[in-house]
Order: structure tokens, then sequence, then C-alpha cells
């Protein structure tokens, strides 16, 4: 399967930098950060705003995460786990349609949410780039461990070409069905998918 480059920014120092907070802290701020990104979104989050909420000085906020583009995402990843993680059904396609059943309960929750950052993304490379690192390379490390289980049972050829096309695939059924039919991917639509497109690419039953 064909890794993808992640970026070489050191994250233990990113973690002893926020360590002066508690945990606790570190949630109540996380937490109010992703409220306020549901009341005006992204460009009308400032970090007075942050400061505001959280009873937080700006410097302190700044000290931590750098900007508003690391803490929004960060926020973001303490307050949402890896839709992945966990998932192990003991056959590909069973992990696949828990997946299934995951993603659609998350994508009702924060579909608004994810919708506004990743428009807001595409003018904000820092945005950009701490979504990914924070946010989508563990789902894609998470998927990448699923399909070597999958291999290693047997299922999956380990040469099969499609095995470095699943993010693609899967990202595919989100992103595809509202342009072309108008509507949402919902479990139904989720479960035939796997079945017709992604299991038969990986060359399993």
């Amino acid at each position: 399967m064909r890794t993808t480059d992640q970026p070489t920014e050191d994250r233990d120092t990113a973690r002893v930098r926020r360590s002066r907070l508690s945990p606790e802290r570190e949630r109540e701020l996380y937490e109010a950060v992703v409220e306020l990104l549901g009341e005006v979104g992204y460009d009308g989050l400032t970090m007075d705003a942050v400061a505001a909420r959280t009873r937080s000085s700006k410097a302190t906020l700044y000290r931590q995460w750098n900007g508003k583009p690391q803490l929004v995402a960060t926020a973001l990843r303490h307050t949402k786990p890896v839709l992945l993680e966990g998932v192990d059904t003991g056959s590909l396609r069973g992990d696949l349609r828990e997946i299934a059943r995951c993603s659609e309960t998350a994508h009702e929750r924060d579909a608004a949410l994810m919708r506004g950052l990743a428009h807001a993304s595409h003018d904000n490379p820092d945005l950009h780039q701490a979504l990914r690192e924070l946010l989508i390379f563990p789902e894609i490390d998470a998927l990448h461990a699923l399909l070597r289980r999958a291999v290693d049972r047997g299922e999956v050829a380990p040469d099969r070409p499609a095995l470095n096309y699943v993010v693609h695939m899967m990202c595919g059924a989100f992103i595809t069905r509202p342009l072309v039919e108008g509507k949402q991917p919902d479990q139904t639509y989720l479960l035939e998918y796997i079945d017709a497109v992604i299991l038969p690419a990986l060359g399993a039953a």
C-alpha cells in the first residue's frame, strides 16, 4: 500500500508546548472552540472570541497553539475521535460495514461544520495543512492498519493495485452522490457501495 507523506513538524514538541494546561482545562477549551465554530463558522471565529469564551489570554492561546488553524484542528481532533479507531470485526466486509455505520452518524452530526471548514481550507493553506495532519492522516493510518489485517488474513492479495486507492474510493462515496444524485450517502447507499465497488476492486469476497 502506498503511504501518505506526513508533515515534518515535531508532534512531541507541540505536546510539550501544551503540557502547561491540565487535561481538564484543555478539554474545556477544545469544547468551547468547537462550540464557537458551530455558532459563527471558521471565518467568524477569532482568537479574541476564544479567549473571552474560555477566560484565557490571547498570549496563552498563541503560545500553546501558534494560531487559529492549529487550535481549531487540535480542538476537532480531541473532541471528535478517529472514526476508524477500534474498528476490528474480524473481516474486511465487517470492518467496512462498521465504518459505514459510524460514518452516517458522524455525517449527520457534523456535516455543516465540516463543509464550512472544507470551504475555508481552500483559501487558508495553514488550516488545510493542520486539518490534514490532525484529522485526515490519523484516519488514513487507521484505514491502512485495517487493510493490512485483511491482507494478513488472506482476504486481499498484497499486490492488489486497488489497495492504493481505497481512501479515494471511500471519499468518492461521500462526495459524488450529492453531486450526481442530489442525495446524501445514507447507510443503505454506503453498504451497497461497499459490496458493489470496494470489495470487488480489492478482489475480496
